[in-house]
This record gives structure tokens, C-alpha cells and sequence, in this order.
């Protein structure tokens, strides 16, 4: 793949180098007006429908533009949800892996002790949801003095959610001298006043392609009653028989019901919604990403955002009250200019909706007959056996950073009052090595991690358990965290 198309922003060899391993070929129409807006210091408003590539959009300028040796957070990323917030954590640290940039994701309903010493340590960028960003504000555990840049993503649904207020106190706190970049797929009237009031003289823009992703998605619907649904849904998965499949429902309770009957069919499936913990639920996406089963069940918290490039099919157990999620979850599919398919079951009193979505897209969904039996029979023998297969692992995003580097742990931390700089020191003290092949650096209690970057892992392994870091010779391996 040519990197050409991304040289022409002056990008620097390490983010180059980055995007070109994750894959990105050309880049989409938003990258092209907002990578030159932020790297020109402009504010931007940027009206775009999900699958177009907005994270990278800001990601890429704002990874670009970041000083490595100033220690204190000089980006700000607010999101809607946990999921977005670690989702854009995992993009960033990516993204600006070989300029050593460390990202940190702050967010509620997980320790908050852990989120302050992180945030002790050398930070470049902050991406968190708004109320747990606003405790560590009023607790002093968040230094925003240097910060640069702030984005404000999923606008709208920050609005739904009813956390513009929330918002508007994050930017209070902000220093003047900053770029905004506003992101949103509409922008009602509560949004229009924020960018006015916190915005100067933003550049706005706003994708012709408005339907591009939902056009491109196989939509198709199905009448069904409440008690029909589940046996429509098995027949519909067997015909389609996919690798990769959401299925969408509006509330916890269906979600768990739909679940519960998917295991007692023995289909390969999981679940995710907000009562969840969130490491429990972290793992279910990351379990999904992989390919570990081939069925995920879920509100819409699954719904916004989340890039998982594999699902070719979405199906809508109900169909969501909000029009525009019906967009985002669709939009789960069909990524990547790969072709997708989201299917819809609707009951009677739904009809009325389904016609409101078909206006709001611009689009008919065809409303197809219920599969014929003898259909369904010649289908279910394939349908059996690939369900029976174990799946095929995914490649995990940003798998192929990870050539040339490798990870060690090394018995000692801030217990021990270890900082970067005896790291650094030690490391840099092997012949041949020099700081630029030493990566993110990360000291917690009673252990270090430390990445080797260009190669030389082994080989700092090797020389630096002859080495003392802070005058003791120190146990050192290879890290599987």
C-alpha cells in the first residue's frame, strides 16, 4: 500500500508508518478536509454519519501535533459512552504507537484509584466519558493546563443522553488558547448554541453522502408477532447463515430473553447491555472482535461507534424508537466497502415506524414473506455445521504494530521509587540502543512495563539483566499483558 495519499498532509515518518500497518489506504472524504483543518489550528464542526472515518480523522492530526516530552495531558476527547471511550483509547494508542504516545480512558463504574495513578504518570491524551472527566476535575486529579485540543464526539447522542451540561463544564475548564472539533450526525438547536459559545469561527463540514453507508447495506423487514419473533429469527439466521451477526433489541430483559433461548438452541452467541459490569462487558467486545462466537445480542449500547470490520449481518429483534438508531445500528455492518445486510422484525403496531425510518433514510425496506419451510430444511444442514466448526480467529486491530516490538516486565515500581528516567537510563546505557528504541513506559506498584521497539527486544532483554536499574539487579521477562 502507498503512503502517498497521507504524505501530502506532512506527516511524520512514525505516523505514517503507523497508518500504513493499520491498514488505512486513501484517505475518505472527511479525513481530507479535517486532517488539514486541525493540523492548521482551525476549529471544525464536522456533520458526518457514522462508518466515514471521523476517529482517525482527529486522530491522526491530533497524534501528529503532540509533544512527547510534555508530561501533561495536551488533548481531551469526550464520548458518550465507556465503550466509545475505550474504543478511541485503543485508535489513539495505535495510531501513535511509534511516537510513543500514551493515551489514557477515563470513565465511570470502573476504579477510580486506578484511573488517578494512571493519570499520575506521563499522559498525552485523555479520552473519557463527561461525569467521571468531571470528577476527576473536581477532585484535582486531572491537570487540563496544557491542553490543546478538545473533541467533542457523538454530539448528539451526548444531547440524548442529557450530557451537554456536562460538557459545557469540561470546556469551562479548558484554557482559551485550544482547537475544538465538534462531531455529530445532526445538529439540533442545544448543539448550535455550544459550538457558538465555545467555538471561533469554526470551519464547518458537512458529508454530501449523508446515506452512503445506509445505502449500501442489503435492507430488508419481516412482519412478525411477539411470540413468532424467536422462531423467525432461527429460520432467517439459517438462510443467512452468517460469520459475524448483532442482534438488536431495545431493552435489557429482551436482551437476556433472546440470549437465553439462543443457548438453548446451542447457537455460538453472547450478550452486552448497560446492566452489565463493565469489564464484563469489555470482554464480551473484545471476545466478539476476535471471532470468539458468532452471535452478539445487545442494546443499543453496541449500537454507536463500535468499528468491528467483520459483521455481515445486523437484525433488529425490535425496531429502536429513535430513528437514527436504526442508522447507527445498521451501520454496524457493511464497513469497510465490505457488503452488509440488516434485517428487520416488525409487529403489527410497529408498521407506522418502519414507514418513518423508510422516510428519514430515503429509502423503501422491502417487506419480505417468512421464509418457506422446505427453504429453511435445505439450509440447515450448512447452517448446523458451521455453528458446530470453532470459529476462525480475527487478526485483533493493530496486531501488526506489534512486529518488531516486544513488551518486558520488569520486579520493580513505584514501590520501589523507580521512574521513567532510571528505565531509560539503564536501557540507554546498552550498546547500540538509544531512546528511540524504547517505547510507552508504564510503572504501577510493584512492577514496570516497557516496550522495545525496532527489533531490539530480545536483545535489551538479554544485555539489561546484567544491568542495575536504580542500583539493584532487577528480575526482567517478556510481558504477556
Amino acid at each position: 500500500m502507498s503512503s502517498k495519499e497521507w504524505k501530502q498532509y506532512t506527516l511524520s515518518n512514525e505516523i505514517i508508518k503507523a497508518i500504513d500497518l493499520l491498514g488505512y489506504k486513501n484517505p475518505t472524504k472527511v479525513q481530507q478536509q479535517v486532517i488539514p483543518a486541525i493540523i492548521n489550528k482551525n476549529d471544525v464542526i464536522v456533520k458526518s454519519q457514522t462508518g466515514s472515518g471521523k476517529t482517525a480523522s482527529f486522530a491522526i492530526p491530533i497524534c501528529e501535533q503532540i509533544i512527547w516530552e510534555e508530561n501533561k495531558p495536551q488533548a481531551i476527547i469526550i464520548e458518550p459512552t465507556r465503550e466509545l471511550a475505550l474504543q478511541v483509547k485503543e485508535d489513539i494508542f495505535h495510531i501513535g504507537r511509534f511516537k510513543r504516545i500514551k493515551p489514557t480512558a477515563v470513565y465511570g463504574r470502573a476504579p477510580f484509584i486506578n484511573q488517578v495513578k494512571e493519570l499520575k504518570q506521563k499522559t498525552h491524551v485523555i479520552v473519557g466519558t463527561p461525569g467521571r472527566i468531571i470528577d476527576h476535575l473536581e477532585k484535582g486529579t486531572l491537570d487540563t493546563s496544557k491542553i490543546e485540543y478538545l473533541v467533542i464526539d457523538e454530539a448528539d447522542e451526548m444531547l440524548r443522553m442529557g450530557f451537554i451540561e456536562q460538557v459545557a463544564k469540561i470546556i469551562e475548564s479548558l484554557p482559551k488558547k485550544r482547537v475544538t472539533l465538534l462531531l455529530s450526525a445532526t445538529m439540533p438547536d442545544n448543539i448550535e448554541s455550544l459550538c457558538k459559545q465555545y467555538m471561533k469561527e469554526p470551519l464547518f463540514i458537512t458529508m454530501e453522502d449523508q446515506n452512503l453507508t445506509v445505502d449500501s447495506i442489503d435492507q430488508e423487514a419481516y412482519i412478525a408477532s411477539e411470540q413468532e419473533k424467536f422462531s423467525l429469527l432461527k429460520d432467517i439466521m439459517i438462510l443467512n447463515n452468517p460469520d459475524s451477526c448483532i442482534i438488536f433489541c431495545n431493552t435489557q430483559k429482551t436482551v437476556d430473553e433472546v440470549a437465553y433461548k439462543m443457548m438453548k438452541n446451542h447457537l455460538s452467541c453472547n450478550q452486552i447491555h448497560g446492566g452489565m459490569e463493565q469489564r464484563d462487558r469489555t470482554n464480551v467486545m473484545e471476545q466478539f472482535r476476535e471471532g470468539r462466537f458468532r452471535y452478539l445480542i445487545a442494546t443499543d449500547v453496541a449500537a454507536r461507534g463500535i468499528d468491528i470490520d467483520h459483521i455481515s449481518l445486523v437484525i433488529n429483534y425490535e425496531l429502536p424508537k429513535d430513528k437514527e438508531n436504526y442508522v447507527h445500528r445498521i451501520g454496524r455492518t457493511g464497513r469497510v466497502n465490505r457488503e452488509g445486510k440488516a434485517i428487520s422484525l416488525v409487529e403489527d403496531r410497529d408498521m407506522r415506524l418502519l414507514q418513518s425510518i423508510c422516510e428519514y433514510i430515503d429509502k423503501e425496506i422491502p417487506v419480505r414473506e417468512a421464509p418457506l419451510r422446505e427453504k429453511v430444511l435445505e439450509y440447515k444442514e450448512a447452517f448446523l455445521l458451521k455453528n458446530g466448526d470453532k470459529p476462525e480467529l480475527k487478526e485483533k486491530k493493530g496486531s501488526s504494530l506489534n512486529n518488531n516490538i516486544l513488551k518486558l516486565h520488569i520486579n520493580a515500581g513505584k514501590k520501589a521509587k523507580i521512574r521513567p528516567v532510571d528505565i531509560v537510563g539503564s536501557i540507554c546505557s546498552i550498546e547500540g540502543v538509544t531512546a528511540e528504541d524504547i517505547g510507552i513506559i508504564q510503572i504501577v506498584d510493584i512492577s514496570t512495563f516497557v516496550e522495545i521497539l525496532n527489533g531490539k527486544g530480545k536483545y535489551v532483554l538479554k544485555e539489561l539483566l546484567k544491568k542495575t536499574i536504580k542500583g539493584k539487579v532487577r528480575k526482567i521477562r517478556i510481558s504477556n499483558k
